[in-house]
């Protein structure tokens, strides 16, 4: 039996991330984790004496290890900001012995970037950042080796291809 995989979503709010890790997870039948699901659940239990974004990522990994250690393939769909969060999957995945591949996602588009952000926002209500927050969000460059895709006038379905031709070659 081959060793479990582990796909590192990474990239900012609106340029594509969450459509694109549905969609690699539902294509290689995946377990799929969302930070936003994490962090909305534990927002929901009531005031907070914690940081809620480590919060969210440290029951996203937990998650994960449980799935990968039964095998499962997992599909972590997060802005994953700085280094801080990308070697908490990179140990995960060291743990686990599952197979890593970061993906980040960009829209180099900022016209269309910002555009997909303003109608988010409209669809999911409070908890979808709107422009100002997004252009204002601390996000590290990636120094670590990983599969760059541009959703920039494309389609989800033309990204999903890049991405399954260059992770499951």
């Amino acid at each position: 039996m081959s060793a479990p995989r582990l796909f590192v979503f990474s990239g900012l709010p609106g340029v594509g991330k969450t459509t694109l890790a549905r969609a690699l997870a539902n294509e290689i039948g995946a377990v799929y984790l969302r930070i936003d699901s994490a962090e909305d659940a534990l927002r929901d239990t009531g005031p907070l004496q914690i940081d809620l974004r480590d919060a969210g990522y440290r029951v996203l990994w937990a998650l994960a290890e449980d799935n990968l250690g039964i095998g499962l393939d997992v599909v972590g769909d997060s802005v994953n900001p700085v280094h801080q969060t990308r070697a908490g999957w990179h140990n995960l995945a060291h743990r686990t012995g599952a197979e890593r591949f970061e993906i980040e996602i960009i829209c180099s588009d900022e016209a269309e970037h910002r555009a997909r952000v303003e109608a988010r926002r409209a669809a999911l209500g409070q908890t979808a950042p709107d422009w100002d927050m997004v252009t204002a969000r601390a996000y590290t460059p990636h120094t670590d080796q990983r599969l760059v895709v541009d959703t920039a006038g494309r389609t989800p379905g033309q990204c999903l291809t890049h991405i399954l031709d260059a992770v499951l070659e």
